[in-house]
């Protein structure tokens, strides 16, 4: 879809809400509801996109929102799926819906997991979206198992004792294509069409589809929130967050950087990692470049680029 013809698309997540100046949730949830051609269905989990879009007795939504516990979209979004489907059987109703599940890389990567995993595997018709900004944002800036290696959490704080989070992010989006399912993809902002057009082929597929999508946290990422969609080019650029999607148990690549950056300029523009730049902490560094070159490597591969 072109941009111009996506800017003629109807608002189906409107202006108003709460979400903070900056934060990548909201231009990804605007462009996910352009995408879908009929009316919705949507289920957030607990969490910034929630409490910032459906404060009582406001709702930034224009389709039908269902607000769930943090652990639970996809359980939801999976029941009025097969209730849907069940009246159409039943010849009670004839109208097409999309069922949509939205939830942040906490809801999503963890607490989350378990109904997530269900979901999918059952084959239910419906699209799952993370919003990952690395981290539990709404609840104090805690590390989850999206948190890149190194952060500073107030629950990974960098210090004395630890230099942030110690541990490498979980690959969720492999997590997803091990289901089996229809289709997968991995998206960023910066790339809207792109990001669209994945998620019209998410509302195409006949089954299960899941949608990573990084959506920075200037408060989380103490970084500038006029950087926010730059901060997705970098990410791209220095492979910290390929764009790739696979249909069908095929892996396609969708964006290759002319020029591969260090992972460092995109380290460098967040405070939350300004720790990694003292001196001492100059292995880590190394050992996040190391690990980010493996896994370009893999993806290349799978994606038959090499």
């Amino acid at each position: 879809m072109k941009l111009k013809e996506a800017a003629r698309t109807s608002e189906r997540f409107t202006g108003g809400h709460r979400l903070c100046s900056g934060c990548g949730a909201g231009p990804v949830t605007n462009l996910i509801m352009r995408s879908s051609k009929n009316p919705a269905v949507v289920g957030a989990a607990t969490g910034c996109l929630e409490v910032s879009s459906s404060i009582y007795p406001y709702s930034a939504w224009k389709d039908s929102f269902i607000h769930n516990a943090f652990e639970n979209a996809a359980a939801t979004i999976s029941g009025v799926e097969a209730a849907h489907r069940s009246l159409m059987k039943q010849g009670k109703i004839e109208e097409d819906y999309d069922f949509i599940a939205f939830g942040g890389d906490g809801g999503t990567y963890d607490i989350g997991f378990q109904s997530l995993s269900g979901a999918m595997e059952r084959g239910h018709n419906m699209v799952y979206v993370c919003y990952d900004n690395g981290a539990y944002m709404n609840t104090g800036i805690q590390r989850s198992s999206a948190t890149p290696r190194g952060a500073n959490t107030t629950t990974s704080p960098a210090g004395k004792v630890i230099p942030g989070k110690e541990e490498y992010r979980k690959e969720l989006t492999d997590i997803m294509v091990a289901h089996n399912i229809p289709y997968v993809a991995q998206a960023s902002p910066f790339k809207p069409q792109d990001l669209m057009r994945k998620a019209q082929k998410a509302f195409e597929v006949d089954g299960p589809a899941f949608l990573n999508v990084l959506a920075p946290c200037p408060r989380g990422w103490r970084s500038r929130a006029e950087k926010t969609i730059e901060l997705t080019k970098v990410a791209a650029d220095t492979c910290v967050w390929p764009l790739f999607e696979i249909e069908n148990g095929k892996w396609k690549l969708n964006y290759n950087p002319k020029k591969k950056k260090a992972v460092d300029e995109w380290l460098r523009q967040q405070g939350r990692f300004k720790h990694l730049f003292k001196k001492g902490n100059e292995h880590i560094i190394e050992e996040i470049q190391e690990h980010t070159d493996q896994r370009w490597q893999i993806i290349l591969e799978r994606c038959g680029e090499v």
